[in-house]
């Protein structure tokens, strides 16, 4: 039997990240809004426990974008296939990314890289190995590393 799953990326501001992986990958942000007015309607949830941002009401501390081709569930709002959760934690990050997520670009790695610039991510360094590849790693808005390729 194959699992499914979900790369969940720590963050400081989960909403915001989330919106900066949508835009820049071209997924959805998810909006959980039908599930949390149940969750409310029924005194199952706190109005302590969500917050409102770009339309949406949001489970405080977590935010999900996925790919808008994929299914999802119309009640939740949970995509089902290409997802990445993003959930707010005390501490900033320390170190070198573990994982990180390579972006291909499609042979528009310059336009890529630009766009990304404009969305807030930032350019560390340039790989160029020949027959290998050519990339830049670069950092999202909370200082993940990320490669452009």
């Amino acid at each position: 039997m194959t699992l499914t799953w979900k790369l969940v990326v720590d963050s400081r501001d989960s909403a915001a990240l989330a919106e900066f992986w949508a835009a820049a990958l071209e997924y959805e942000v998810e909006d959980p809004t039908a599930l949390i007015d149940d969750l409310l309607a029924a005194g199952r949830l706190p109005a302590a426990a969500i917050h409102e941002r770009g339309g949406r009401k949001l489970f405080r501390g977590y935010s999900a974008v996925r790919h808008p081709e994929d299914p999802y569930d119309p009640a939740s709002g949970i995509g089902k296939g290409r997802r990445i959760l993003f959930q707010d934690v005390p501490e900033a990050k320390q170190g070198k990314n573990r994982l990180h997520i390579d972006v291909h670009s499609g042979g528009e790695l310059d336009a890529v890289v630009a766009r990304l610039e404009k969305l807030g991510a930032t350019r560390v360094e340039e790989q160029n190995q020949g027959p290998i590849g050519h990339w830049w790693v670069m950092r999202d808005p909370e200082g993940n590393e990320f490669c452009v390729a």
